[in-house]
């Protein structure tokens, strides 16, 4: 078979006319894109962990549910296995702490305090700081714990296949 050539009208060849190079594409190019927003996905999983209250302790585990986050940074009492008592990133003598804290409270709006203590830590010694954080005048204390403890009704801690 032989190529035809279809005429039209007056016997003049309909020919298509290539593209010229100058012409603008209609495509985005994506590459670079990925490329910043991968570049941005490792800047924020290394700097993510360097953003948390930087006093370590044991956390004891318990089987409560996470609180929801609020608008407002949580005031963040620590008190470590050695004795020391940190608000925030500050160490404080717990001599101060009453006073301190009734500062911290005529400043705030929201009367949340989340209380962070080493599992090794007398029990005694977390009410004395609950005491002082009731006298300043926060109402509203959680006890920062860490997921997975005991459930006490038979039940399997999350993450495991059977009970203890």
């Amino acid at each position: 078979m032989g190529a035809v050539i279809q005429k039209r009208g007056e016997g003049g060849v309909r020919r298509r006319r290539r593209r010229s190079h100058s012409a603008a594409m209609s495509e985005i190019n994506v590459t670079p894109f990925v490329d910043v927003m991968l570049v941005l996905l490792i800047i924020f999983m290394v700097a993510a962990p360097l953003l948390t209250v930087g006093v370590p302790i044991e956390l004891p585990e318990t089987a409560a549910t996470p609180l929801p986050t609020e608008q407002e940074e949580p005031l963040t009492i620590t008190l470590s296995s050695d004795g020391r008592t940190v608000i925030q990133e500050t160490e404080t003598p717990r001599e101060e702490l009453i006073a301190k804290l009734r500062a911290i409270m005529a400043e705030r709006k929201d009367d949340k305090v989340f209380l962070r203590a080493d599992g090794g830590i007398p029990y005694g010694q977390v009410a004395q700081v609950m005491g002082a954080l009731n006298a300043a005048g926060f109402r509203n204390i959680g006890l920062v714990t860490e997921t997975g403890g005991p459930t006490f009704d038979g039940a399997a801690p999350s993450g495991e296949a059977g009970g203890r």
